[in-house]
């Protein structure tokens, strides 16, 4: 059933990518001579006018294939006969409509869940906090520098960047004003195996280990489910809460025993002492909102997953992410069977939210990802249009040709070594 809701997110991801060109394409009255779902073989087709529709074996990728996109032909209907910023607006438009579906689909969750801004709920009494004036109520804007639209988006900020042990500054609104919140947060010492986890199914669910620590040494991912812990069986998350509470750890191993894609595994860790500084105050992370709330939040949301996909690949070249972190189809396959587990015991409209969010997800990271200026991309090929509309003349089309196809060899020998990576971390 899972790979059944995958192959339905993909290809309304694909659909929608292939659409934005397709009817920009029709507009400016380019022949499209085939527009495609899937890769490979053909399973079905139709011919329409002067389009064929297929249906192909693998559902991932697509395609809008117009008349004389690769090629010097200047006829009738072709693509190089239209002006070149008639051209830029049918390459732009794929991408720019996965924004638009991440939009759509937010609308959806966001009318169902909420969403809201960062409005603190509660400050613990004697926290730094406390006594650098953040109150109940106040709605945060900035954390450390970085803009902060969403509840979801400090939660992020802190999950991706930490708590930093000097000095956190944040920006607040209260009463209309903007006021700067400075302090030195909690510093807590302790023996730590590096991990989160929340509620799951029959366990804690993990979700999510950090870089260098005994979780993530000993092979632990994000969404496997924690069920023992030095012989003791965990059955939820509060259960491991109190086993905590009862057993802190020390510089002893602990024998830890999880489930990884429906097989059971045991690990042997060794806790490490480290540092880490803390936030002292809770915050919202969804509100009901009105109509106009919704269409603002909405906005917000696709702009939230825009600067996610933009962080990670800063984070990739920057050598904080490496390339065994991307995953591909198959990975993204097995995180949305993950996170749709993790929501079921709340109920099939929370699984359906899920999905939602998860569509909502890849389709901005379709968008931004397409938009990247690399050959064979949405924005490789904006790139030579840009060109063309500064020398007023185009490349050659045969020299264009190639680089894109040299792009292309590139993208499928990362996809190939993503595949490996994926069904690697699976098994």
């Amino acid at each position: 059933m899972i790979i059944v809701i995958a192959i339905l997110i993909f290809s309304l991801i694909i659909i929608f990518h292939e659409l934005g060109h397709f009817l920009l394409a029709k507009a400016n009255h380019i022949t499209v001579t085939e527009f495609a779902v899937g890769m490979g073989p053909i399973l079905l087709k139709t011919t329409r006018g002067e389009t064929t529709y297929a249906l192909k074996l693998l559902p991932f990728g697509g395609s809008c294939a117009m008349l004389g996109e690769d090629e010097e032909e200047t006829g009738e209907g072709s693509f190089n006969s239209k002006s070149v910023w008639a051209r830029m607006a049918v390459i732009a438009a794929g991408p720019l409509f996965n924004l638009l579906l991440a939009f759509l689909l937010s609308v959806i969750v966001i009318s169902y869940a909420g969403s809201g801004p960062a409005r603190v709920l509660e400050v613990a009494a004697g926290s730094p906090e406390a006594a650098a004036g953040l109150e109940a109520g106040d709605v945060i804007t900035r954390y450390n520098g970085r803009h902060i639209s969403l509840g979801k988006e400090l939660n992020t900020a802190v999950s991706m960047h930490g708590v930093p042990e000097d000095e956190v500054r944040l920006t607040v609104k209260r009463d209309g004003e903007t006021r700067e919140i400075v302090f030195a947060p909690s510093v807590t010492e302790s023996y730590r195996l590096g991990f989160s986890y929340d509620e799951g199914e029959d366990g804690a669910l993990i979700t999510a280990v950090e870089k260098g620590m005994a979780m993530e040494k000993a092979g632990v991912q994000a969404g496997d489910v924690l069920t023992g812990i030095n012989g003791t069986s965990i059955g939820s998350r509060q259960e491991l809460i109190d086993y905590l509470a009862k057993h802190p750890l020390t510089d002893e191993s602990v024998t830890v025993v999880y489930r990884h894609n429906g097989s059971e595994r045991q690990v042997v860790l060794f806790p490490e002492m480290s540092s880490y500084a803390s936030l002292n105050f809770s915050y919202s992370l969804r509100e009901d909102q009105s109509s106009l709330g919704i269409l603002k939040y909405s906005v917000l949301e696709v702009k939230y997953w825009v600067g996610m996909v933009v962080d990670s690949l800063g984070m990739l070249i920057t050598g904080q992410y490496q390339l065994s972190d991307l995953s591909g189809p198959v990975g993204v396959v097995d995180a949305i069977g993950k996170s749709i587990d993790s929501a079921s015991p709340y109920g099939v409209m929370m699984e359906i939210m899920t999905a939602l969010n998860m569509a909502i997800l890849l389709s901005a990271n379709l968008g931004v990802m397409n938009l990247i200026p690399f050959p064979a991309l949405d924005g490789g090929r904006l790139v030579f249009l840009i060109v063309e509309a500064v020398r007023r003349k185009p490349l050659k089309r045969d020299v264009e040709g190639m680089i894109h196809f040299g792009g292309l060899i590139l993208l499928m020998a990362l996809m190939v070594y993503v595949l490996i990576n994926d069904v690697g971390r699976i098994l």
